[in-house]
């Protein structure tokens, strides 16, 4: 995979999976779609977006031209499908999205590979902006382009979730090195690199670690997990959305989730970890979540001579025990990703059914982004990754 290929599965040294300086204007003439994005958190709290909406415009794809105007638009009218579909809240979910969103939507999103919802490379990937051009990547330096209501923890959220991919730069980096020195049998850029994939995934922990401080778990719970929930397997939704112009039967998509970030993928298949087959089923179905070329990246990977195999063969007792550093690192992300799911999720949803006093619906089951199916797949995930560790051979192994 030459630096051609990279490209053409939108991946770089320097970006990792992050859309590289994403456009932030699209042309006017989709300024119908642009003012109802821009004015989107009003909209909904409100209750206007569905009015609003209604009354857009046909608009045609064809003034879209190249790569990043689509991402825009597609960035731009899931946020309005999202807001559109849950407007009335999390138990009321719209049934019908009209044909001036639905068919425009459809068009971009076939072009692009994707799905018709939102997914993290729309969320996350491609929903940022330096406020200062020349400006670092960090957190005070960046903004999302558009947003859904929660205010400075939606902000929070998405950004934090953008900086652990901007800590995965390096481990992309490393993977591709890596890949390259395995179909190359070069052991001495494997001693040199794997460490900085350890370093690398170290980061994406500090990284994550800011959700506590930039989000507040009951605005996560109440109000932005909301606009991130699908129509798949939802029995607030049981039949899926139908969208006008495009489908007559009802499509069902999952919701938003950590699943479709690329990077959890790649160092799945780089360190050779195998999931059990619910979970590894789940994940692989979260690849359809993902834009095809980086599912291309992954494939790329995950048809590498395997790394594995290669530290236990070669008995270099360094390199051993810099893949089992990286095994350690990938299992405490994924501790920490339990610890942040069992807060934002888990205890947040046991107050909000306190504060309703399930009155209204007893003995409801969460599902979806929250609860026990969650947490129980998260455990096994982590549990497998632990599995990973290679057992340094002695005599008596053979």
């Amino acid at each position: 995979m030459e630096k051609i290929k990279l490209e053409d599965c939108y991946v770089s040294e320097e970006y990792g999976f992050i859309l590289q300086d994403p456009l932030v204007t699209l042309p006017d003439y989709y300024k119908p779609w642009t003012d109802i994005a821009g004015n989107l958190v009003t909209l909904i709290e409100t209750k206007k977006l569905q009015d609003e909406v209604r009354k857009m415009p046909d608009l045609d794809i064809k003034h879209l031209k190249g790569h990043r105007q689509l991402r825009l638009a597609r960035l731009t009218l899931s946020h309005i499908v999202m807001g559109y579909v849950w407007q009335n809240g999390e138990t009321e979910g719209t049934k019908v999205l009209p044909r001036n969103l639905a068919v425009p939507y459809n068009q971009v999103s076939q072009i692009l590979g994707l799905p018709l919802i939102i997914i993290h490379a729309d969320l996350v990937l491609a929903n940022w902006r330096r406020k200062d051009p020349s400006g670092p990547l960090t957190i005070e330096n960046l903004s999302t382009i558009v947003s859904f209501p929660g205010g400075d923890s939606l902000q929070g959220f998405v950004l934090v979730t953008l900086l652990v991919e901007v800590a995965a730069i390096p481990a992309v980096k490393a993977v591709i090195r890596i890949v390259r020195a395995l179909q190359e049998d070069d052991r001495q850029t494997l001693l040199s690199t794997v460490p900085d994939l350890e370093q690398s995934i170290n980061k994406m922990s500090a990284a994550l670690q800011l959700m506590y401080e930039y989000v507040d778990s009951d605005v996560y719970y109440n109000t932005i997990r909301t606009f991130l929930t699908g129509w798949k397997d939802n029995p607030n939704m049981p039949e899926g959305l139908v969208y006008e112009g495009v489908s007559d039967e009802p499509l069902s998509f999952s919701g938003g989730s950590a699943a479709q970030s690329s990077v959890y993928h790649v160092l799945d298949e780089l360190l050779g970890i195998k999931h059990q087959s619910q979970s590894a089923d789940f994940l692989f179905k979260m690849r359809r979540y993902m834009p095809p070329a980086h599912s291309d990246f992954i494939r790329w990977v995950m048809e590498a001579p395997s790394l594995s195999e290669y530290v236990v063969k070669s008995e270099d007792p360094t390199l051993l025990s810099s893949f089992n550093q990286c095994i350690s690192a990938l299992t405490e992300l994924r501790s920490l990703h339990i610890r942040i799911v069992s807060k934002y999720v888990n205890a947040a949803g046991v107050r909000a059914r306190m504060k309703k006093n399930q009155t209204e619906n007893p003995g409801h089951q969460e599902r979806g982004t929250a609860g026990s199916q969650v947490m129980t797949f998260l455990k096994s995930v982590r549990d497998t990754s632990k599995d990973g560790m290679l057992r340094h051979s002695t005599p008596g192994d053979h």
